[in-house]
């Protein structure tokens, strides 16, 4: 298991018998989602699994003083029951966690159950640790993880199941477990599911990591969704009889509902439109779901998009055929939006039965449908990608869960070659993308590129359904800026090599020259005095200074301050720095900065430096958590910072928890947004409020009007979140004022 046990139930008090109790139903309740699945023997191999596991946990609880095989039990009837996992799976499931946490060994599983088995939990228990430690070391292990992913996917499937019942029951976690667990979940767990196409968990792991992350308003949009739902339900039942009865009559076996959106999702698009929770026009979306024949169902899922936009109009850019062009994660479906009654904006999603189950157990059941079929779907694709970019990877590379992120977990565009064949690229990817992904050649030689017979640079952001023809020259050669223009993994490890390719062309002059001037100077030419001269210049390897020397930035005039000791060079003894450069150095002592006294856990009560983010300025009163980042000490982060799942997911080990000790001396500098009608006296409402009633020290004031609207950014000093609350529930009071917001005002105002 990756992560300290939890609990489902903070109080736990059950006895000995009620437990035993317990396990035997948890037990019970796995046979029976497996029974349709169950082959001669099959049985018996799960009971073993089970008592096996059983008895290697015996001794171990969870944090909330529940027997530890309830864990084991929950995750394997995770993968039966909602990712449609086979017997195996389940067997791996139970002793997902024996070999690392007990006595039991791989060979004592591969004696028991098959090699097969064996593997898939080494799989597991490799992983198990794996998003801990330093950050290069987590890269290294996130590519283990990715290797036995291509190696076989129920290992990851498995993980998947792990993860959600862990956050399912993360309550009894201390709060910055939570806050790292809940980060690192959104950052790589929900991508991850979504791609292996199993929606259900992804949209179940963000909403529960937004509870941990976003506890106030995830409370508050599940406050106002409860609200809302008789009213929902009401408008969908008429929503959908017009559409019933069409159906009806064109003789369809069907299923058509409506389902809320997730709270995640909700709050996405509150944040990215910038809209309140009552302007989320798409609240829940119609699923039509057909029982169709596999060589009817396109057919089918047309006709039912012809009658469903006959009843109610569809906004043209909003339609999604993902029937002609699945999704490399399997993903098949009509979606569009239409104008429903009351002028409200309805999504309706069309699929068959089949569809939906790719749609909801992702990869399990895509492979239950692709037996029997010839072709390579593009899921194996995917994973060749993967594959490909895993073994060319530099083995210390921090950027390679991000570039993982983008090129892999990221939604996917489909470009055609100029002979019409398709190729799958991730969201954002470039026309230089595009040359790397043809072969790694074209890309090295790319010059530009035509989209749709035009013109374009390099850089050039593709969409889906361009038709891309890359232009090459035999003179061009890769320069840094290109790792800035492509998102691909491939594209970023093959441009890395050319430069270092390009690198070692150059340092090879450089080898001559120190070559000759060693020999000259009287020292051998070997590995020792080469690296004693690379320490001297602080350079990390020896290609550097050999490059260095090659293009002039080092002259080598240094030399004749080095001792020889027969033909090993001795580097000089350090002189002291000069008088002027000595004092620059010494008269700036690290003053701390009087901020705000935070509490800060784990460590002694002295003042501890720290200084506050950039990236997202908190005030005191804000959720926060200290961030050891190195050369800078402790940087104090919201803990709802754009940078936080990042951060929290990267580094675990470097949060420490903190919060606000009362202080009412030192100001913070914020800023408030404020958008209304523009009314006479309006700014002098608000100036009167700020400085008068509340008197809070403005910084700067802008407000622009136009067009009957005025917009105003405020900097302000405030003490702290409460002071700064109060003055936006104030301002929200005052008449003709529509909106008031929070932002970050730069410290330079």
């Amino acid at each position: 298991m990756d992560m300290e046990t939890v609990a489902a139930t903070p109080k736990y008090n059950l006895t000995e018998e009620q437990e035993k109790k317990l396990i035997l139903r948890e037990y019970r309740a796995l046979l029976r989602s497996l029974k349709p699945k169950l082959k001669i023997g099959d049985k018996e191999l799960v009971r073993v699994a089970f008592e096996m596991a059983a008895e290697a946990h015996k001794t171990m609880r969870r944090k909330s003083g529940e027997p530890y095989i309830l864990h084991p039990l929950a995750v394997a009837r995770i993968c039966s029951e909602e990712i449609g996992l086979g017997v195996r799976s389940t067997i791996c499931a139970l002793l997902h966690d024996t070999v690392e946490d007990t006595d039991i060994t791989l060979e004592d599983i591969e004696r028991e159950f098959s090699s097969e088995i064996a593997r898939i939990v080494d799989g597991l228990t490799k992983i198990s640790n794996v998003i801990d430690v330093n950050a290069s070391q987590q890269a290294e292990n996130f590519k283990k993880i990715l290797l036995t992913l291509t190696d076989d996917p129920r290992v990851i499937l498995i993980k998947l199941a792990d993860r959600l019942h862990n956050m399912r029951t993360l309550d009894s976690m201390k709060r910055e477990k939570q806050l790292k667990i809940a980060s690192e979940t959104v950052y790589v767990y929900a991508p991850l599911a979504h791609r292996m196409g199993l929606y259900n968990i992804k949209t179940e792991l963000e909403d529960l990591a937004m509870k941990y992350l976003e506890p106030e308003e995830y409370r508050e949009i599940a406050r106002k969704l409860s609200e809302t739902k008789r009213e929902r339900s009401r408008y969908i039942n008429e929503f959908i009889k017009p559409l019933k009865d069409k159906l009806d009559k064109g003789d369809f076996s069907f299923d058509i509902y409506g389902r809320p959106k997730s709270i995640h999702s909700i709050w996405n698009k509150m944040r990215k439109k910038g809209v309140a929770f009552e302007e989320v026009y798409d609240l829940f979306a119609i699923r039509v779901i057909l029982n169709s024949t596999p060589e009817k169902e396109k057919e089918d899922c047309w006709k039912v998009y012809s009658m469903i936009t006959d009843e109610y109009n569809p906004s043209p850019e909003r339609l999604r055929d993902w029937l002609s062009n699945p999704k490399s994660n399997g993903y098949e479906a009509l979606h569009t939006t239409v104008m429903g009654p009351q002028g409200k904006w309805v999504e309706v999603q069309i699929r068959s039965r089949r569809m939906n189950e790719i749609a909801e157990k992702g990869l399990a059941a895509h492979w239950k449908y692709k037996e029997g079929t010839a072709d390579e779907s593009r899921f194996d694709k995917w994973f060749q990608q993967i594959r490909e970019v895993l073994n060319t990877q530099d083995n210390d590379s921090i950027d390679f869960l991000q570039d993982f992120k983008t090129s892999f977990l990221a939604e996917e565009i489909y470009v055609y070659t100029p002979k019409g064949d398709v190729k799958m690229l991730p969201v954002g990817s470039t026309a230089l993308d595009f040359a790397f992904a043809i072969h790694s050649a074209i890309g090295v030689q790319c010059i530009g590129a035509k989209v749709n017979h035009k013109l374009v640079p390099l850089s050039h952001k593709l969409r889906s359904g361009d038709q891309v023809e890359i232009i090459t020259s035999s003179k061009q050669k890769p320069n840094e800026d290109w790792l800035g223009i492509v998102v691909t993994a491939k594209a970023k490890s093959k441009i890395k090599d050319a430069l270092k390719e390009e690198k070692r062309k150059i340092a090879d002059e450089g080898k001559y020259v120190v070559q000759r001037k060693l020999e000259n100077f009287g020292a051998a030419y070997n590995q020792h005095n080469i690296d004693v001269l690379t320490t001297f210049y602080k350079l990390n390897s020896s290609l550097d200074f050999f490059y260095q020397v090659s293009v002039r930035n080092i002259d080598l005039k240094e030399l004749k301050e080095f001792q020889l000791l027969g033909d090993r060079l001795e580097p000089p003894r350090p002189i002291k720095p000069p008088a002027e450069h000595r004092s620059s150095e010494s008269t700036a002592p690290a003053v701390p900065r009087k901020d705000t006294e935070l509490i800060i856990f784990g460590e002694s009560s002295d003042r501890i430096v720290y200084t506050l983010a950039n990236c997202c300025k908190p005030i005191p009163g804000d959720d926060v958590f200290g961030f050891v980042s190195v050369g800078k000490g402790l940087t104090i982060h919201r803990t709802n910072c754009p940078n936080a799942a990042k951060l929290m997911a990267n580094y675990g080990h470097r949060v420490v928890k903190t919060k606000w000790a009362k202080n009412k001396e030192i100001s913070f500098l914020t800023g408030v947004r404020i958008v209304g009608m523009d009314d006479v006296g309006v700014v002098n409402k608000i100036t009167n409020l700020i400085s008068g009633e509340l008197r809070i020290n403005i910084s700067a004031m802008t407000i622009e009007a136009k067009e009957g609207i005025f917009e105003g950014n405020i900097k302000i000093f405030v003490h702290d979140k409460e002071e700064l609350e109060e003055l936006v529930q104030r301002l929200k009071q005052l008449s003709g004022i529509q909106t008031v917001d929070r932002y970050d005002a730069e410290t330079t105002a």
